[in-house]
C-alpha cells in the first residue's frame, strides 16, 4: 500500500482548519487508518475542533477491543462528538465549533468508511471517478430533492452550509459504507477546499496520470485547487491499496 497526505492553507485563509491523519501501521485492531477533518468556528475554534476530533478518534480506536471496523469507527466518532460538545461547553472561545470527518480503513480488499459532513471519499480507477460518500450539506439535499442540478450546486451561494457535523448535536448521525476495491484503484479523501475548487473530471485526470508518482499527484491536486482560487484550506489523503511504497508530506 502507498499513501500521500497533506494539508494546505490555500490562497484566501489565514489559518488552516483542516487536519489529516494517515497510518499504514495498525491503530488498535484496525490494520490502518486514514482521516480527513475540516473544522469550523471563529478564532482558533475550527483548528481545535478538527485536530481534537482526530486525536480523540485515534485514541478511542487504539483502546477499542472490538474487531468490527464499522463498530470501532462508530464508537470513536460518537466519543469525538461528545468531547467536542463538552469542550465547547467549558470554553466560551470554542462555542459554536464543529468539524466534518471522513475516516476509512482497508481490510484485505475492502474499504470501510465513515462520514459526517461534506468532506469526501472518492474511488478512482478504470478511467472513472466515483464519489462514495454523500455530502451532508444544504445544497446537496436540494440536488437530491431535484430542486437544483449538480451544475447549479457547484456555484450556489449556500454551498458551504452543512447539515451534519461533529459538535452540532448530542447524537451524531454517521453514514457508513463498505466497498470492494479493485486492482489499480486509488482512494482520494479530501475536504471541500479541494472538491469545490477542482471538477471531478480533473481530479480523475490528475490521479490517473500513470507518469506521476503519488506525491506528485497529491501536489498537483493542491496546485490545481490554488490555481483555481484556493478559497479554502485544502486537505488530501491519497491511498493506493495494492502497492508497497509509502509517500508522506
Amino acid at each position: 500500500m502507498r499513501i500521500f497526505s497533506a494539508t494546505d492553507v490555500g490562497r484566501k485563509r489565514q489559518m488552516n482548519q483542516d487536519y489529516v491523519f494517515a497510518s499504514l501501521e495498525p491503530v488498535g485492531n484496525l490494520p490502518n487508518l486514514f482521516v480527513v477533518a475540516d473544522g469550523m468556528g471563529g478564532h482558533n475554534a475550527g483548528d481545535f475542533a478538527s485536530s481534537h476530533a482526530v486525536h480523540v478518534l485515534v485514541r478511542e480506536i487504539r483502546e477499542d477491543k472490538d474487531y468490527n471496523p464499522i463498530k470501532v469507527l462508530r464508537h470513536a466518532i460518537e466519543t469525538a462528538n461528545e468531547e467536542i460538545i463538552e469542550q465547547a461547553r467549558e470554553n466560551a472561545q470554542l462555542r459554536g465549533m464543529g468539524t466534518t470527518l471522513v475516516a476509512a480503513t482497508i481490510v484485505g480488499d475492502y474499504a470501510y468508511i465513515a462520514n459526517v459532513g461534506d468532506s469526501r471519499l472518492y474511488v478512482i480507477g478504470g478511467r472513472q471517478i466515483r464519489q462514495v460518500t454523500r455530502d451532508h450539506s444544504l445544497v446537496q439535499e436540494m440536488v437530491r430533492m431535484g430542486e437544483i442540478t449538480p451544475e447549479e450546486a457547484r456555484n450556489h451561494p449556500d454551498k458551504n452550509i452543512i447539515t451534519r457535523a461533529l459538535g452540532a448535536e448530542k447524537n451524531v448521525d454517521i453514514d457508513f459504507f463498505d466497498l470492494k476495491l479493485e486492482p489499480g484503484s486509488t482512494i482520494l479523501m479530501c475536504s471541500d477546499g479541494l472538491s469545490n475548487m477542482v471538477e471531478d473530471a480533473k481530479l480523475e485526470e490528475i490521479v490517473a496520470d500513470s507518469g506521476e508518482n503519488l506525491t506528485a499527484k497529491g501536489q498537483s491536486l493542491i496546485r490545481e485547487a490554488n490555481h483555481n482560487g484556493g478559497k479554502d484550506n485544502i486537505a488530501i489523503v491519497l491511498v493506493e491499496p495494492f502497492t508497497n511504497e509509502v509517500e508522506k508530506c
